[in-house]
């Protein structure tokens, strides 16, 4: 059950995400938070022998460096954010706010992952 741990908390942060758009009420900065969280466990689930804090680290860097890269308007890259995938993964502008959505969701996933150790 150990090995599943991280699969499952993706594929119910990936609900969660996916319903917390469906409604209205729900802040944007929820997906965010959520999506920086997923991003947190799927490191887990390739990062095993990681300690948390480099979990923690690199998580960070993926989300800042998909944020950042926001700030890239390319013809091509404009296009692939223009499909599903590439809107969900690669996000459409830059917004401060993600950034610290981004560090308040990893750090939950920190802590829940230290109290389930």
């Amino acid at each position: 059950m150990k090995n599943l741990k991280y699969p499952i908390l993706v594929l119910l942060i990936i609900i969660l995400g996916i319903l917390s758009r469906k409604f209205y009420f729900i802040p944007l900065l929820i997906g965010d938070f959520l999506y920086a969280m997923m991003i947190y466990f799927i490191v887990r689930i390739f990062a095993k022998k990681s300690t948390l804090l480099k979990s923690v680290v690199l998580s960070l860097f993926i989300c800042f460096s998909i944020e950042f890269l926001q700030l890239y308007q390319s013809n091509w890259m404009v296009e692939i954010r223009k499909t599903t995938f590439g809107h969900y993964v690669l996000g459409q502008g830059f917004l401060w706010s993600d950034l610290v959505a981004y560090v308040f969701g990893i750090s939950i996933g920190y802590f829940i992952d230290k109290k389930s150790i």
